[in-house]
């Protein structure tokens, strides 16, 4: 695992749970909206690769007082060995929490057979259309709507959520994304924050009023039962 970034706790990342957080390194996406871009188009470090033996270590000096583990990137399915990773995780008894953009179906069906994560959380980045000119040639729409699927159908829970960034997305993306997600469990609504981005000169003017929000979860409302603006 090509691991560069490790938090030691969080309440926010995994609901109702206490838990650590890891940052892999590297995504099949570059979304210009994206947060973490020294994971994804600054070479990766040396010295910023945080071991495996050391995060297991750790888990279990602190097994009685977190919970569970979430990983995130970057993208973690490109990772080759995410699979026995998550399973060493799993064996010192911690629940698993993975974040994924949904590209790589293979590997969420393996986890999902699997039966080694216990929360999904899948980003949507887009309407059909949006995805469509925004994926990468090696990447198929497809995959996206086959990770939608498998996870809806077979995850022990998860969650769907967009990061919504005036420019890229409106109002009526909501209804696009709504189709892609049509009777799924959760979703979760993202203002886009201005900070540090792929793309620096996104700004305030990027961000969404409290009423547009309210608008877009009114529409998405019409496709998902559980639905919240974070």
């Amino acid at each position: 695992m090509l691991i560069t970034g490790f938090q030691k706790s969080t309440l926010l990342d995994y609901p109702g749970k206490v838990a650590c957080l890891i940052f892999t390194y590297g995504c099949n996406l570059r979304c210009e909206y994206c947060h973490n871009p020294e994971l994804v188009i600054h070479p990766c470090k040396r010295s910023s690769i945080v071991k495996e033996e050391q995060i297991l270590s750790f888990l279990k000096e602190r097994k009685n007082l977190l919970d569970a583990v979430v990983i995130t990137g970057g993208e973690p399915t490109i990772q080759p060995d995410l699979i026995p990773f998550i399973q060493k995780i799993k064996d010192t008894g911690y629940l698993v929490k993975l974040d994924t953009n949904g590209t790589n179906s293979k590997i969420v069906k393996k986890l999902l057979t699997l039966n080694i994560v216990d929360y999904w959380a899948m980003d949507i980045k887009y309407e059909k259309e949006l995805y469509i000119q925004n994926l990468k040639e090696e990447i198929k729409y497809k995959e996206i709507i086959k990770s939608i699927k498998l996870i809806m159908e077979r995850a022990l829970d998860y969650e769907f959520r967009t990061t919504y960034v005036k420019g890229i997305h409106s109002i009526e993306s909501a209804r696009g994304i709504g189709e892609l997600i049509n009777g799924s469990k959760r979703y979760y609504i993202q203002n886009f924050r201005p900070g540090k981005t792929i793309n620096p000169s996104l700004n305030f003017s990027n961000s969404f009023t409290e009423k547009e929000l309210g608008r877009i979860k009114r529409v998405m409302k019409e496709y998902v039962k559980d639905v919240q603006i974070r």
